[in-house]
């Protein structure tokens, strides 16, 4: 409601800057090409990664030391903190990474976001950087028509530097026109209460600008064309720090549980490093012109100096904050607590997840197995089976016959209240995930939608084959009584067998597994093994009891069948042993 209602004055704001003042229109119109610029090489990373950068990060953070290294290096290449923390909470959500890895990977993107400091004050400040800009413009637009998703990319990063380095050249422009009229200088505050001003404004341009490094670009070309003095330029930069929280923290407001706990760390992390930098800033000032001195950046190169300060207090954040991930991990997980978790609906899916292809794959296997583990409940209770009666037993077809107590189930109520929604949630995200997948990708992901199918159909067969369990366990007539416990054993059996198949990490062993229960479900064709006609020869059962027992036979082969296809998608994972199982094309 209030960035409704702020979003209008906003707009009138710089509307009039534009019409009032020519200089206000070059920095405006040069942060505007330096935002589309940064936009661009976000969207150029995603396609010329191909994936890389998901995958560097799902392996590269099993500790808090490495999980700081990884955000530091990836957000350093890719310039986009909020790329980064797109993938890290998809990642977290579809719980391929962990808390604690996820927080190291903020911190180090931190340190990471310091670099595009680094990047305008080295070159912008030094050199004609407008200049450089149209050969990439012209060279980025040229590799964008290119069909090949990595010429896309990399034409994505070429125009969005290109535009990056043309929007600082604007800023540049404006600022310097900027002097001859109107000094900014003249404005500037000593003591700490003009630290705290300066800080104030610093974050009020971020969270109007959206990106911290947008404002940085602003603050290092203000100070170097001597429109900002340079401690006020150090409290600015203080406050683009902490003003990327406020911006986390209202992306967090539609996020799931673990975006806002990322962003509550988020929050702690810059709020205790402005603190340290707000108190100690004359310190780290001397300290910085003493390292400046060892590190070849002149005593008058101001520029410079801001983005080694920039560095130095985001580092000393991380030295401070980071010994204290454990303790920050278990106060986060206390929050945003969801009470009564409907386990009717998805577990693991939401937008954010499926907005990173490699977190939307394994949260849709994640979900699936949950659909799988709701279905398997009602698929031992609609043929009067508890799980804990068959699982792990050396003879199952012993323990079926012990069970001959009917359970009270209603299978369809079961499937509307428990599965359909589920399967729903699974068929939604799984159709929307696919829009930045490649050809591999998408087929798993037509894998998983089978799967999901084979489940609920799995579950829809049960509730034709219940009716005739019910009736027949009870019957005086012993042989068919058998030959409905032998459905039931089989049944049984490959839920028995595919719980093995779920906590066997060797596929070859699964595949073996897998042919044996193709083998042993066979014997439910008792047509075409001439079972059935044995028994109607010998008059042991009933012409209605044999149509009953083949159509229920077919209904357990099918099931069975259905079942053994889940499990060789979800868990064998080697995708050549995979086809050997037989996985359904």
């Amino acid at each position: 409601m209030l960035k409704r209602s702020v979003y209008p004055l906003f707009l009138l704001a710089v509307a009039y800057l534009l019409f009032s003042s020519q200089d206000a229109k070059i920095i405006i119109a040069g942060i505007a090409i330096f935002l589309i610029g940064m936009v661009f090489m976000e969207d150029g990373f995603k396609l010329f990664s191909g994936g890389i950068l998901e995958k560097v990060l799902e392996k590269s953070t099993s500790n808090v030391p490495k999980a700081i290294a990884t955000g530091f290096i990836a957000t350093a290449i890719v310039q986009s903190s909020s790329l980064l923390t797109i993938i890290v909470i998809s990642f977290l959500s579809a719980e391929m990474i962990s808390l604690s890895g996820a927080i190291g990977v903020i911190f180090g993107s931190n340190i990471g976001t310091t670099t595009t400091a680094w990047i305008v004050s080295a070159f912008g400040m030094k050199i004609d950087i407008a200049y450089y800009a149209m050969p990439m413009l012209i060279f980025g637009v040229i590799f964008r028509f290119n069909k090949n998703k990595t010429y896309q990319g990399f034409g994505n990063i070429l125009v969005g530097l290109g535009f990056v380095f043309l929007g600082i050249g604007y800023m540049k422009e404006g600022f310097e026109a900027m002097k001859e009229g109107l000094d900014l200088a003249q404005f500037a505050m000593t003591g700490y209460l003009g630290i705290l001003v300066y800080i104030l404004i610093g974050v009020v341009a971020t969270v109007v600008i959206q990106s911290s490094s947008a404002t940085m670009a602003i603050i290092i070309t203000a100070l170097a064309t001597g429109q900002i003095e340079y401690v006020n330029a150090l409290a600015l930069a203080i406050g683009a720090n902490i003003g990327t929280t406020v911006t986390a923290i209202i992306g967090s407001l539609s996020s799931n549980a673990n975006g806002k706990r990322l962003a509550v760390a988020h929050f702690i992390f810059n709020l205790v490093t402005g603190f340290i930098a707000i108190v100690f800033l004359y310190q780290l000032a001397g300290f910085v012109n003493m390292l400046s001195s060892h590190v070849g950046i002149d005593d008058k190169d101001y520029a410079m100096k801001l983005a080694l300060f920039h560095t130095v207090f985001n580092i000393i954040g991380v030295l401070v904050v980071s010994p204290f991930t454990h303790k920050l991990v278990i106060y986060l997980e206390s929050l945003f607590i969801e009470v009564d978790v409907d386990v009717s609906r998805a577990k693991y899916l939401d937008d954010v997840v499926v907005a990173v292809p490699e977190s939307a794959l394994a949260a849709l296997e994640k979900e699936v197995i949950h659909l799988y583990d709701n279905a398997s409940e009602v698929l031992a209770h609609a043929i009067s089976l508890h799980r804990h009666s068959f699982l792990n037993q050396e003879n199952i077809l012993e323990a079926v016959k012990k069970s001959t107590s009917k359970i009270d189930i209603d299978v369809n109520k079961f499937y509307t209240t428990k599965l359909k929604e589920l399967y729903g949630d699974i068929v939604h995200y799984a159709t929307l995930s696919q829009d930045k997948m490649d050809a591999d990708q998408i087929r798993q992901v037509y894998y998983y939608k089978v799967a999901s199918k084979d489940i609920v159909e799995a579950v829809k067969e049960v509730q034709e084959l219940q009716k005739n369990v019910n009736l027949y366990q009870k019957s005086k007539n012993e042989v068919i009584r058998n030959e409905y416990n032998i459905l039931r054993e089989k049944i049984a059996n490959t839920l028995d067998k595919i719980d093995d198949i779920r906590n066997d990490e060797d596929d070859m062993d699964s595949m073996i597994k897998v042919k044996q229960l193709k083998e042993d479900i066979k014997a439910l064709d008792i047509i075409g093994n001439g079972r059935i006609d044995t028994l109607i020869r010998n008059n042991s059962i009933t012409p209605k009891m044999a149509t009953s027992l083949i159509n229920d036979s077919s209904f357990a082969y099918d099931i069975s069948k259905r079942l053994i296809d889940v499990a060789v998608t979800l868990w064998i994972k080697d995708q050549e042993i995979k086809t050997l199982a037989g996985e359904p094309s």
